[in-house]
C-alpha cells in the first residue's frame, strides 16, 4: 500500500517511513528540500512547497494513507527550547504552517478520483489546559497559545476530507521521549552535568509517549478501519517533573539535587517556558479500548531502553 507523509523527514517522520518499508509498503515522503535529508532505504523524497498540493497530488491517487505531521517545530530548531522562540512573527508561523500543510491535503484529497482511504491528522496534548485533572478526548480546549495552535488551526483543516468520505483520525501526542527531541536530550545533558533536578515545583504533570510506541500507535490507528475520530497518543502512565527527573537520575547514576527554579525558566525562555513547566495528565483508555498495548508503558522502563542503561 501507499502511503504519504508530509513532514516526513522529522524524527517521527523518518521512523515512521523506515517502519512502513520494512513492512513492504510504498513511502513518499514530502518535504521542503529532500536533497538535504537522508530518507530511510526506499523512501520516496519528494519536494514540496509545504503550503500545496503541488508537485505530489497524483501520488494521492489510489493512495492507502496520507499521514498529515507537518508543522513548524514548536520548541525551536535546535535540542533545547530558545528564548523569543514565540516571537508574535514567529507564532503567526507556527500556526500558518499548520494551516496551509492541511489545507494542502484537502486540496489533494478533493482531486483524486481514487480517494485515500484514511488521513492521519497530527496534534497535541496542548489541545488541553494544563492542571491536574485527567483529561479525555471530550474534554474542554484549553485557552494557552498552543491550545489555540491544536484547536484552530491543526485539528480542523484536514476536517473537509470527512464529507469526501474519507476516514480521518485525529493524534493528540503527548511529548516524545527520544534521544532526538522532546524533554528528553535537555534533561539528559543536565545529568550528565552533575546539574540534574527538577523544573521549578516538579508538580507539573509529564504525561508523555516513547518514540517506539508514538510510531505503532500512528500506525495501529491509520490501519484499523474501525478507528476514527480523535485519540490520545501517550502512556498510560503520566508522571510529575519531579517523578520523571528522580528515574532518569537513578537510571543514569546520577544525583538529582539541583533544582532549577521558575522564575528562572521563565526569565530565560519567556513564554516558552510553558513546555516544561507546564502540562497536563491525559487518558489513554480510548486508544487501549481498541485493543492497543504499549510496550513502554512505564517510564523507567523507557528511559532504560532509550539510554541502554
Amino acid at each position: 500500500m501507499r502511503y504519504i507523509i508530509t513532514g516526513g523527514s522529522g524524527v517521527i517522520g523518518s521512523r515512521l517511513s523506515a517502519n512502513l518499508i520494512a513492512d513492504g509498503h510504498v513511502v513518499i515522503s514530502l518535504s521542503r528540500n529532500p536533497s538535504a535529508h537522508s530518507f530511510p532505504k526506499g523512501v520516496q523524497g519528494v519536494a514540496w512547497d509545504a503550503r500545496t498540493a503541488k508537485g505530489w497530488e497524483q501520488y494521492v491517487e489510489g493512495a492507502f494513507a496520507i499521514i498529515n505531521l507537518a508543522g513548524e517545530n514548536i520548541g525551536g530548531s535546535g535540542t533545547l527550547p530558545t528564548p523569543n522562540t514565540w516571537s508574535e512573527e514567529r507564532r503567526q508561523r507556527i500556526k500558518e504552517s499548520r494551516l496551509y500543510a492541511g489545507q494542502a491535503v484537502v486540496t489533494a484529497v478533493e482531486a483524486a478520483k481514487v480517494k485515500p482511504q484514511v488521513v492521519f491528522q497530527m496534534s497535541g496534548i496542548d489541545y488541553y489546559p494544563p492542571g491536574d485533572k485527567v483529561m479525555t478526548e471530550e474534554s474542554k480546549r484549553g485557552s494557552q497559545f498552543l491550545a489555540d495552535v491544536v484547536a484552530d488551526y491543526w485539528e480542523p483543516t484536514t476536517q473537509p476530507v470527512e464529507k469526501m468520505g474519507v476516514r480521518r483520525i485525529v493524534g493528540r501526542m503527548a511529548p516524545l521521549l527520544s534521544l532526538d527531541t522532546g524533554p528528553l536530550p535537555p534533561s539528559v545533558l543536565q545529568f550528565k552535568m552533575f546539574a540534574g533536578g527538577r523544573l521549578g515545583s516538579g508538580k507539573q504533570w509529564l504525561s508523555w509517549i516513547h518514540i517506539e510506541d508514538a510510531i505503532r500507535a500512528i500506525r495501529f490507528l491509520t490501519d484499523l478501519a474501525t478507528a476514527e475520530g480523535t485519540y490520545n497518543i501517550a502512556s498510560p502512565n503520566p508522571v510529575t517533573n519531579a517523578e520523571f527527573t528522580k528515574v532518569l537520575g537513578q537510571v543514569m547514576g546520577r544525583p538529582s539535587l539541583f533544582p532549577v527554579p521558575e522564575f528562572a525558566l521563565r526569565t530565560l525562555l519567556g513564554d516558552v517556558s510553558a513546555l516544561v513547566l507546564e502540562g497536563r495528565p491525559v487518558s489513554v483508555k480510548r486508544l487501549e479500548d481498541l485493543g492497543f498495548s504499549f510496550l513502554y508503558p512505564k517510564v523507567e522502563a523507557a528511559l532504560r531502553n532509550l539510554l541502554k542503561k
